[in-house]
């Protein structure tokens, strides 16, 4: 095809525009929600009919368009956001390219309708095949009123790929979910075929914020998620997480927000994926809805012609950042003195550990593995031992305290064991049911940790070397991050531009595949800067451990034993789920109780 170079037609470059920014309805209105929003709404309706397709009506009481703007706002490139490049590194605003009206305007028939602030006319703008716009009077109140008719009736290729009506409306709704989240000052109104849909008021507190989260999510989410608030060195990370208990079959419920713009990140998912790692069934994915503030000139919101990606100019900083933030929310959570879950807010991030006493004892309850086995005297000597650290819950004899309420701890005093398997404790608030194994593999986990930490990675020399064929990037990053394979366990040699030979591996992955762990590695590495292989592999072996050292069913423990369970379990991090990601214990209050049995009816 032999054809000199020319301009192409402003209608052909909107199109093209639009095929980035419209890809279906509801691209379309995450463009003008995103307009609306900028333009300091604080009431939005939409109303959408045959799942967006045949028409989609925003209405806003934003600051609207003045009269001489309203046909510069169709033109490519054309916005009120930024001026300068020292604008656009910093930009807070979620729309800034200047593309979503002209790029709309190509493969529909729109109108926009808008009352600039402080004046008394209103106007609105038709735009006819991109290039010709009829400006007239209208009537209207305040703000803007966006109509966008027969989507991609000039583009029939297009239209063809769309979905049915309710597979659009579906994907129109998840939009206005996000955007609802992200916004809570907001009130946002949405009604399908002439049909109210969600009505969603503004929230000015956490109740009314989480109200809002279970009108969007659920309200299985909320009751089953912690509340958390971080912030250091210019990084904040609020918002909820579902504990893991909450775990999902799809990653359907991960809302991450930055400075209020909803992004899908690699960065963010690994850390994320990382902090949830030890309380998680494989396979199964964490809910949040999470915002994350940093300096605007932090990070690149220019990177994604739809604006769903972003890039941090410190990406090894926010991933330490959110995995310790997140991980540090999951870890504290522990049965507190009102009966449920708690989340312990710090300012010092470089804290670790639990903030309450450990135990001063290693081992388990009777059990008969080697390295965690105590004989029954032993055991005797533990409880005598662990009763110095909760002495001042518990008198000699915990029954003796029963009458008096307040001097009841968080999981309160063990009462019976049922069918060899439960715990049955009182508590303040009513009756508290505790899977002994599930409690006991969670507590040992933990302090086969911490011992490990303590002591380091053990590490021995293979008795045969093992030579790996690598890329000449790959080798040269093993010689880059020589000490952090040596802090690993790990000792490897670089033999030729493409070869590397492993001499020592940690003791406690002797069986485990080295060549594997090391690309696995090496790739982690190269991504992130920094590899959690090792300790996700160590922690495989430690959960296998702590599974063979824990009580096992139908052991019949005494009420001294399961008092001394009931109080490791409420000085241990994340004692609420087992490694597996089951819950622990179960909390029945009084009046749900009552409701059982229907008193008071």
């Amino acid at each position: 095809m032999n054809r000199r170079i020319q301009s192409m037609p402003t209608q052909l470059v909107n199109q093209i525009a639009a095929g980035e920014v419209v890809e279906r309805p509801a691209s379309v209105v995450k463009e003008l929600l995103e307009n609306s929003l900028d333009a300091q709404a604080t009431r939005i309706e939409i109303d959408v009919e045959q799942g967006g397709v045949k028409s989609i009506r925003i209405r806003d009481n934003g600051h609207g368009i003045h009269k001489d703007d309203l046909a510069l706002s169709l033109s490519p490139h054309a916005t009120s956001k930024i001026r300068t490049i020292e604008e656009l590194e910093n930009v807070s605003s979620l729309g800034f390219r200047g593309e979503a009206l002209p790029s709309i305007a190509s493969v529909s028939h729109l109108t926009v309708k808008s009352k600039w602030q402080q004046t008394d006319e209103a106007w609105q703008v038709q735009a006819i095949n991109s290039e010709r716009f009829d400006i007239s009077p209208v009537a209207l109140n305040e703000g803007t009123v966006i109509e966008v008719k027969d989507l991609f009736f000039n583009v029939p290729a297009r239209r063809k790929f769309l979905k049915t009506e309710k597979t659009e409306f579906n994907h129109l709704d998840d939009v206005i979910k996000k955007i609802a989240l992200s916004r809570f000052d907001v009130d946002i109104t949405l009604r399908h075929n002439q049909r109210p849909i969600r009505q969603l008021r503004a929230a000015s507190d956490r109740l009314q914020q989480e109200k809002r989260i279970a009108e969007v999510f659920g309200p299985a989410f909320i009751e089953q998620a912690l509340h958390m608030d971080f912030s250091i060195e210019g990084f904040r990370l609020w918002g909820w997480v579902g504990l893991p208990t909450f775990s999902r079959s799809q990653a359907d419920m991960q809302y991450f927000y930055v400075n209020g713009r909803i992004v899908k990140d690699r960065v963010v998912t690994h850390a994320i994926r990382q902090a949830y790692q030890d309380v998680l069934f494989h396979g199964r994915h964490p809910a949040y809805v999470l915002f994350f503030e940093i300096e605007p000139s932090a990070v690149d919101v220019n990177a994604h012609p739809g604006k769903h990606e972003v890039r941090f100019r410190q990406s090894r900083a926010v991933h330490d950042f959110l995995f310790r933030a997140i991980h540090k929310s999951l870890a504290d959570t522990r049965p507190q003195d009102d009966g449920t879950h708690n989340i312990s807010h710090f300012n010092n991030m470089e804290r670790s550990g639990s903030a309450q006493p450990m135990p001063s004892y290693q081992g388990s309850y009777g059990s008969n593995q080697p390295g965690v086995i105590r004989s029954q005297s032993t055991l005797s000597l533990a409880i005598a031992e662990q009763s110095s650290v909760y002495q001042s819950l518990i008198s000699d004899d915990p029954g003796s305290n029963e009458d008096d309420q307040s001097e009841f701890p968080p999981l309160g005093y063990a009462r019976a064991q049922i069918h060899g398997v439960y715990v049955l404790a009182e508590n303040r608030e009513g009756m508290v049911l505790v899977d002994m194994h599930a409690a006991h593999e969670r507590i040992t986990y933990e302090r086969l940790k911490q011992a490990r930490e303590g002591a380091g990675i053990s590490a021995q020399p293979l008795l045969v070397p093992v030579s790996m064929a690598v890329s000449e990037k790959e080798a040269s990053s093993a010689e880059e991050y020589n000490k952090v394979f040596s802090d690993l366990g790990f000792e490897i040699d670089r033999t030729a531009p493409e070869a590397l030979r492993i001499r020592q591996i940690p003791v406690m992955l002797a069986n485990a595949d080295a060549e594997l762990l090391v690309r696995d590695v090496l790739s982690d590495l190269v991504k992130h800067g920094n590899s959690t292989r090792i300790k996700e592999a160590t922690n495989e072996v430690l959960g296998t451990m702590a599974c063979h050292g824990s009580i096992r069913a139908n052991r019949k423990l005494t009420i001294p034993e399961m008092n001394t369970l009931l109080r490791d379990m409420e000085m241990t991090e994340r004692s609420g789920q087992c490694n597996h990601g089951r819950p622990t214990w179960m909390q029945l209050t009084m009046s749900e109780l009552d409701k059982l049995f229907m008193r008071g009816q």
